[in-house]
């Protein structure tokens, strides 16, 4: 039987692992313990899932100790003001990723780069190339591809590229991560009924500290992106003052099987029971839940938000990268343009073989999946 985790050997862990002790405000443990809870319970994890979620776990915990000890050595991160310009905010699947690589490239704006979720507080000693956390991301990314060789079909890794930051919120224990790598239905419902408001508080901390570490941001203002915020719309809004949310859309009938296929992707590195079924039943119901809310949010704050299709991304992204800079009052110029271009014909040569999968392979059929989300693609798409 796989060794069960506890909370307050993750907690101990951390601290000598860190040789600190503050972790400041307590309310992550609620998220911590839910979180726990499923995986021991629900999970089903291998004897290397469960070591490798130990680890992970206890290195987040490290970091929550390292943001506060850093906090207080330099207060003046958290006179730090990040502008969020826009959020990209739809579902998996959607042209959400070349969306957010495409506009990270425009000189006006700046997002988090995949080495930076992964190490974002500098290593003692460490100047500001970040040499050490860098090759870690790199170290760490190829780690990764060889337990999942086929993710570079379904997703394009870059660890040197822009990625969500959703990662940096995996800390406050309160993401959607956790439910996309692991099987935990409760921890999901969990999710989706709890307020959110620290977990993006300290999102926006975490802005600050990657804005405090590169004067070439000043001046700059961030571009998120992750599917996660589709569960916390309203949260969002209120938290980065001023930004719009950038909703991508695609037919469920395509998105939401190949959420599934990734998540069972993922998950497999975890554990040796994965139910591609029962995967695909959940993100479906997960899904048409998020965008019911969300068009009741959107309802209520319309001026908030910018559409973007996903085949306009694919036959015309620098055309539809060029629109939204023009919805975020930032039109774009030939700086945008050349950088725009240049990325796409970058894009075009990396990219990997199709991603094959079928509804099927998940339990869905299109029938069904045009029912469950008729409301949305009437309304939306």
């Amino acid at each position: 039987m796989t060794a069960q985790l506890h909370v307050d050997d993750l907690l101990a862990a951390a601290r000598d692992k860190a040789g600190l002790s503050e972790f400041g405000d307590d309310w992550f443990l609620e998220p911590l313990g839910v979180l726990v809870r499923s995986l021991n319970e629900e999970a089903r994890l291998s004897g290397l899932g469960a070591e490798m979620t130990r680890r992970r776990l206890t290195a987040l915990l490290v970091d929550r100790l390292r943001l506060r000890a850093l906090q207080r050595e330099h207060p003046e991160v958290l006179d730090v003001e990040p502008v969020v310009a826009g959020v990209i905010c739809g579902l998996p699947r959607t042209g959400s990723t070349l969306l957010h690589r495409l506009l990270a490239t425009s000189p006006k704006l700046t997002a988090t780069l995949s080495w930076e979720t992964s190490y974002p507080i500098p290593f003692p000693g460490e100047g500001p190339d970040a040499p050490e956390r860098k090759h870690r991301a790199q170290q760490r990314m190829r780690a990764f591809m060889e337990l999942s060789p086929d993710f570079g079909d379904i997703h394009t890794v870059q660890w040197d590229g822009p990625e969500e930051e959703v990662i940096l919120v995996d800390r406050s224990f309160t993401s959607m991560s956790f439910d996309s790598f692991y099987w935990v239905p409760g921890y999901g419902d969990w999710l989706r009924a709890a307020d959110q408001r620290n977990a993006y508080a300290e999102l926006r901390q975490w802005l600050q500290v990657l804005q405090w570490q590169d004067p070439a941001r000043a001046g700059k203002r961030w571009v998120l992106k992750s599917p996660h915020h589709l569960t916390a719309v309203d949260t969002v809004l209120d938290t980065f003052d001023g930004c719009r949310i950038l909703m991508t859309h695609r037919s469920p009938l395509r998105a939401v099987p190949s959420y599934a296929s990734m998540v069972r992707t993922m998950s497999a590195q975890y554990s040796d029971a994965t139910d591609p079924v029962a995967i695909g039943r959940y993100w479906s119901e997960r899904f048409a839940t998020c965008l019911r809310e969300f068009g009741a949010v959107r309802a209520k704050r319309p001026d908030r938000f910018v559409d973007v299709r996903f085949d306009t991304m694919l036959t015309e992204p620098v055309a539809g990268a060029r629109r939204v800079l023009e919805a975020l009052g930032l039109p774009a110029d030939e700086a945008d343009d050349a950088a725009f271009e240049s990325y796409v014909e970058r894009d075009r040569r990396e990219r990997h073989a199709a991603h094959s999968y079928t509804a099927a392979d998940f339990g869905l059929s299109p029938e069904q999946l045009s029912r469950d989300f008729a409301f949305y693609q009437e309304g939306f798409s």
